[in-house]
């Protein structure tokens, strides 16, 4: 194998591929080479071709005479024809006056061949790389990953695929280098020779980056001098920056966005020019813009199949006609169309009307196609809980049956303590973008540890919630409920628990602050929410107490490495007013269970009767802090939970009780299935040794 060098040098960036992008400045004064092309020839602007010499003329030929050339030709005698021989007589065999056999007596089977040994396989020539001049400059990583030396094996079938590889390699060393400013980088490959054809073949790259290039002057042209400006502050390219592509192309696309956003939807980016001086490195660029008209926004249109009229699209723009065209609060708008969940497809772009205001800014309709997406949906989950038992629930919605976004939603739970049927009305963005209205009843039963309950709720709120598309920062929801409720509370004079029915009229006020990635799985951020209901409560057996309920809750992620969060919550809980006795028992507060405490079954965690059953308290203190390590499509969680359920109003930490254990998680894409397994610390009498969660989504 014979040793080659292969040298590649060019001018032309990674990424940044295009004709004449970047050029050489030529002159006296620069001392710049003159550039030698493929075979050896010269450019006509560096240099003239010379002429060839001019050759001697030819010696004239001797005169013949006539005469003499008569004497020399042959006599025409010579030249008279003979007798013509007769024809031979073909030679024939007797097999080819035979006729042709059939073609169906053919055997079309093909010849046997030879087959190779089973175990015999291609001989495989084995090498090693070594890169040399890439490290220094960051650049052997990235080189590495797109190796085709090394992304093929390190063997090959022969000494030319060996080569072939290598080119490969030497081209991507060249454009790595050019990329990050290196425009007269050069690398070559190296393949020493060898007599041994089963020897370790060892192949060098050996990159050379020469002079790093840098800018020289910067200057945005073809556009007045406010969009220039403002096409300046977003490019952020500063002379001595490395003629380096990716930062290039970053800041060309800052100002393709920038603009936009400083009311010029219509710039167009043109093709950026960089003239290279050789004697001192540096490069000038110029990058031309169209900026288009600055925009004040007009009137909005629709097309398609439309869901909606543009009576009910005024509702979702965050701006007003006049003000300057901005295009964050555009996708602001079209985001806020795809979280309807009405549309397959939405878009919202610029149209010019050429109507131009007295301060020359031009007013801009905006367009909003629409595309009719399927109303109607269908949904189930399932889970499991100590104490809780199995639960399924499913339901059917039919989400612009009152148009528009008037949703009918029918929700059905079948478990083995809890069973119930609800329909709801939702009224979304009502009259107000993302304002919700919800309407609806309730009927349940239940048959917990702690009580059973026959219950009716009609309620009605106006909220502002966030939903896994349209995940909002601040939330709040004002909502009344009215409660009929057959339940058992526990009489702690007769130590029975006799049936009692209570009529329940509240306010609940609920407000959020979340600032975390995800709904379902956060990663990062803080959640806060508060919750407030004044209620009044008649009793069948009793008087009349009215009381008020408080609970505050608030979580925090944070990722500790790429791959591990850290996750926390607090929950505290209070009830004033009323002694907890006289507080029907499923408006008490309780604890326990896999959105609670996890080590012990749901809502045993607190006070007891004498048959060891919960009661309930006026207070609540919890806490849990988990390690979420993910690794693909899997994850385990270690986790460390407590409580207390107190009969007092005040929340206290004396006496909690804590729960310890480790779960399992799927990562789908609408959320990571759970399973969790724990066990309460100092387990008492009748508690049990393992509690098991399953269910969608984090603890919290």
């Amino acid at each position: 194998m014979t040793g080659t060098v292969r040298p590649a040098r060019g001018y032309l960036l990674h990424g940044m591929a295009i004709t004449g992008a970047i050029r050489k400045r030529r002159g006296r004064d620069h001392g710049l080479r003159a550039l030698l092309l493929a075979g050896g020839l010269w450019t006509g602007a560096l240099c003239a071709q010379q002429p060839a010499p001019t050759p001697p003329p030819p010696a004239p030929a001797p005169a013949l005479d006539e005469a003499e050339f008569d004497r020399a030709l042959p006599p025409l005698e010579d030249n008279a024809p003979g007798p013509v021989p007769p024809p031979e007589t073909p030679v024939t065999a007797p097999e080819l006056e035979q006729p042709l056999p059939p073609l169906a007596t053919f055997d079309s089977a093909p010849a046997p061949t030879l087959a190779a040994d089973a175990g015999e396989q291609a001989r495989q020539i084995p090498y090693t790389l070594q890169v040399e001049g890439l490290k220094p400059l960051g650049l052997e990583p990235r080189f590495r990953e797109l190796s085709a030396l090394l992304h093929d094996g390190k063997k090959a079938a022969n000494a030319t695929q060996i080569s072939a590889r290598a080119d490969e390699d030497v081209a991507l060393a060249g454009r790595l280098l050019r990329a990050e400013g290196y425009l007269d980088g050069t690398a070559l490959a190296t393949i020493p020779p060898s007599s041994d054809p089963a020897a370790t073949v060892p192949v060098t790259i050996t990159a050379t980056p020469g002079t790093l290039y840098k800018l020289g002057t910067i200057s945005i042209t073809g556009a007045p001098p406010e969009p220039t400006q403002l096409a300046t502050a977003a490019l952020k390219l500063h002379t001595g920056d490395p003629i380096a592509a990716a930062p290039i192309e970053e800041a060309e696309a800052r100002v393709a966005l920038h603009l936009p956003e400083q009311a010029y939807p219509f710039v167009k980016v043109g093709q950026r020019d960089i003239l290279v001086d050789e004697a001192h490195a540096t490069g000038d660029y110029t990058l031309p813009i169209e900026a288009g008209p600055k925009a004040r926004y007009g009137t909005l249109r629709t097309e398609g199949d439309p869901v909606f009229a543009l009576d009910h699209l005024a509702v979702f723009p965050r701006f007003k006609a006049g003000q300057l065209y901005d295009s964050r609060q555009v996708d602001d708008l079209r985001q806020a169309l795809i979280g309807t969940n009405l549309l397959s497809t939405v878009s919202v772009e610029p149209v010019r009307t050429g109507e131009t205001a007295a301060d020359g800014t031009e007013a801009v309709d905006l367009l909003v196609r629409q595309t009719r997406g399927p109303a109607r949906a269908l949904a189930a989950s399932g889970g499991y809980g100590t104490g809780e038992g199995i639960k399924l629930t499913g339901s059917w919605e039919h989400r612009n049956l009152f148009p528009p976004e008037g949703a009918l939603i029918l929700d059905a739970t079948a478990g083995t303590q809890l069973q119930s049927v609800s329909s709801t009305f939702r009224r979304s963005n009502a009259g107000k973008r993302d304002r919700t209205f919800e309407a609806g009843a309730t009927v349940s039963r239940q048959r917990f540890d702690a009580y059973n309950a026959e219950t009716v709720t009609l309620a009605g709120s106006i909220a502002r919630q966030s939903t896994p598309i349209w995940q909002k920062r601040w939330t709040y929801s004002i909502g009344t409920e009215l409660t009929a409720t057959r339940e058992t509370p526990f009489d702690p004079a007769s130590l029975t628990r006799p049936k009692d029915t209570y009529f329940i009229a509240a306010l609940p006020l609920q407000g959020g602050y979340d600032t975390s990635d995800s709904l379902l799985d956060p990663t990062r951020g803080l959640r806060v929410n508060g919750r407030l209901s004044p209620e009044a409560q008649k009793r069948s057996g009793g008087g009349f107490d009215t009381y008020l309920r408080a609970l505050v809750e608030t979580s925090t992620y944070r990722p500790i490495t790429d791959n591990i969060v850290l996750a926390g919550r607090i929950r505290v809980g209070s009830i004033l007013g009323v002694s907890r006795d006289d507080i029907a028992p499923s408006r008490r507060l309780y604890s326990g269970g896999g959105g609670s405490v996890r080590g012990f079954g749901y809502q045993q965690l607190g006070p007891k009767d004498a048959n060891n059953d919960p009661v309930g308290g006026r207070s609540l203190t919890e806490f849990a802090v988990e390690a979420r390590y993910r690794f693909g499509t899997y994850g385990i969680v270690p986790f460390f939970d407590g409580g207390r359920v107190g009969d007092k109003s005040t929340p206290s930490i004396s006496g909690m009780r804590y729960g310890a254990g480790i779960g399992a998680r799927y990562y789908t894409n609408f959320g990571p299935m759970r399973i969790d397994l724990a066990t309460p610390i100092n387990r008492k009498p009748g508690e049990s040794k393992l509690a098991l969660y399953i269910s969608i989504g984090q603890a919290f």
